[in-house]
């Protein structure tokens, strides 16, 4: 590889350097991605440089994806599961485990740790301007880069964009991305900002706040899980920041396409999920309405396109989120008890949908001043 000693291949488990001080487990979750790491791999490995350890935890994959990293990149740590746990519970897993071992000295003494997805190109000198803010800001739990579109350069990519925000009613955007807009990069979000919630694309975390604010929810699967979980953090007064002078470039829908239905059914469940756990008391019936109305809204426009299978999906999230949102009355009961009082400034109190659709407003800048 380029620019680095390979060095034998060990589980996390097996690692004989210890006492090693890493500052950054840059963990990527891998299912089945054998072809998605053969290209953007040597990025990280080459960029990561003495600030991180790159691990890759595999959630159970039956291609070749294992041989291929035990073969090309014996360098990196391997986490191996017996089975995939999903995004969200993938990573308490992955991050669990190490815990563990640093704490038996097995393993080195993280200080942060970086979710990043396996497609996902890094640049040189990513890590420092994340590493160098979160080492002089204690109140700041965790933050992210700007993230590019690997198809164009130019342009921010969906899935993080420039930092993250949510309206009222639980829509998300960004920072260069309203619903499927994603704007061109001219500078015009290169300032350091406070955000909502940062991508699980590349998502930066010190370690103590994923313990004690207790890490994904596992429940969800996949998607939302992070808004989700920076949502915990912002309501219980810990800042979340974009950092844009790092920059990664992300392919994006690298498991799911945008129109799949699996991923509608999860966007939608675990969207109402994140809302019933997280809102104050004095919203949740309000915004709980407004979203019944607005997501067979959603529905019925599948419907009008001939589009069945993603009409059943929102179908279903409804139903099954009906089913098993008591389920998450003490998560709700913890997070009303262990906010702060103050509101949240990222949290938009306009609704995306009218700004969108009725005003065509389609920037970040048009919706968020």
């Amino acid at each position: 590889m380029r620019g680095n000693t390979p060095k034998r291949n060990l589980p996390i488990e097996e690692n004989p350097e210890k006492g090693l001080k890493t500052m950054i487990a840059i963990v990527i979750l891998n299912w089945n991605g054998s072809a998605m790491m053969r290209k953007f791999l040597p990025s990280v490995v080459e960029y990561s440089g003495a600030l991180g350890e790159v691990i890759v935890a595999d959630n159970g994959s039956d291609d070749d994806s294992l041989e291929m990293l035990e073969r090309e990149f014996p360098q990196v740590r391997l986490l191996k599961f017996d089975k995939n746990h999903g995004f969200a519970e993938g990573y308490n897993v992955a991050f669990a485990r190490l815990h563990e071992m640093s704490a038996k000295g097995l393993a080195p003494v993280y200080d942060y740790y970086l979710l990043l997805n396996s497609d996902v190109e890094v640049t040189p000198g990513w890590l420092e301007p994340m590493h160098d803010y979160m080492e002089t800001h204690a109140d700041c739990a965790a933050c992210q880069p700007k993230v590019m579109a690997t198809y164009d350069r130019s342009r921010f990519e969906y899935a993080g964009a420039c930092g993250g925000y949510i309206d009222r009613y639980g829509y998300p955007f960004c920072r260069g991305r309203v619903f499927a807009v994603t704007e061109e990069d001219h500078g015009q979000y290169d300032d350091v900002a406070d955000i909502f919630w940062a991508t699980g694309a590349a998502l930066m975390v010190r370690t103590s706040d994923w313990h004690v604010h207790g890490g994904l929810d596992g429940r969800f699967f996949a998607h939302n899980e992070e808004i989700d979980f920076c949502w915990r953090l912002r309501s219980r007064g810990r800042r979340i920041v974009c950092i844009p002078q790092s920059t990664v470039y992300h392919v994006g829908g690298g498991t799911l396409p945008q129109d799949n239905p699996r991923k509608t059914y999860l966007n939608f469940r675990n969207n109402l999920t994140m809302l019933y756990k997280n809102l104050p008391e004095g919203e949740l019936q309000h915004v709980m309405r407004w979203r019944t109305l607005l997501d067979w809204v959603a529905a019925l426009q599948f419907l009008a396109k001939g589009d069945v299978p993603n009409f059943k999906a929102v179908w279903r999230a409804r139903r099954d989120f009906k089913a098993w949102k008591h389920g998450f009355d003490d998560d709700r009961s913890l997070n009303l008890r262990l906010s702060t009082p103050d509101s949240i400034p990222e949290r938009c109190n306009a609704s995306l949908v009218v700004n969108y659709y009725l005003r065509h407003r389609r920037t970040f800048s048009q919706i968020f001043r």
